[in-house]
């Protein structure tokens, strides 16, 4: 147990070292190699930023560097597809498998008014574009969609009842953006997880206006479904 710790810090060092210029392919590969759910987990809850171990159903068994080299270079395309779409910000990370997955953030500011759930035209024209261009294009990645907000109270309101609100805020918002992505022609089935976490995992210091800004956002993951991981083991991912 002692020796597999240490290579899984030693792959962990390497990842992070070699992680900004690695194409995921080759990241695919490096992580397959080492590969299992429950290495997957702990390179992901570093490379993640502590939340890639929650991203995706752990299979259990170990990925082949062969299947992590072709899940890299789907996941490759894919982010390059969601980098194209208007005010998406996209970034590689790891799921639970330990294969390479990506992430993509929309500024709350650009998707809702202060305060509210209905998606603005702006945030439409986007989500439509990335519905058609990354999720219908690569109907074999599997997606989760989480809401998050700020720590700012609410008028008239105890701090108890703030965070309450910011979490109901936070589930109706990652609610309207699965909902409209349906409505683009998204299947449901490609959504497995919808959540609001509120005050949660803030990305910036909520100690700033421009830290604020930064924690209201909806995030959406796209990761290797459990189709894609076979087709990968079978050679045959495209």
């Amino acid at each position: 147990m002692k020796g597999m710790k240490f290579y899984v810090c030693g792959l962990c060092a390497a990842l992070l070292l070699t992680s900004c210029n690695m194409s995921n392919a080759a990241k695919g590969a490096l992580i397959g190699a080492g590969g299992g759910a429950g290495l997957g987990a702990a390179v992901g809850a570093l490379i993640g930023n502590g939340k890639g171990a929650a991203i995706g159903a752990a299979i259990g068994t170990a990925v082949g560097a062969g299947a992590g080299t072709l899940i890299g270079r789907k996941m490759d395309k894919a982010k390059a597809a969601a980098a194209a779409v208007e005010n998406a910000q996209v970034a590689s990370i790891t799921d639970a498998n330990g294969l390479q997955a990506v992430k993509v953030t929309f500024d709350s500011g650009i998707l809702f008014a202060t305060g509210k759930s209905n998606l603005s035209a702006t945030a439409q024209s986007n989500l439509s574009d990335f519905a058609r261009n990354v999720l219908i294009a690569y109907p074999d990645m599997d997606v989760a969609i989480q809401g998050y907000t700020d720590n700012q109270g609410w008028r008239n309101s105890t701090a108890a009842q703030s965070q309450q609100k910011n979490l109901q805020l936070s589930q109706d918002r990652a609610a309207a953006v699965s909902s409209y992505l349906r409505s683009c022609g998204v299947s449901a089935s490609q959504i497995k997880s919808c959540e609001g976490f509120g005050e949660a995992n803030p990305v910036a210091s909520n100690s700033t206006a421009a830290g604020q800004a930064e924690n209201r956002r909806v995030e959406i993951y796209l990761y290797a479904s459990q189709a894609m991981i076979e087709a990968a083991e079978a050679g045959t991912l495209q």
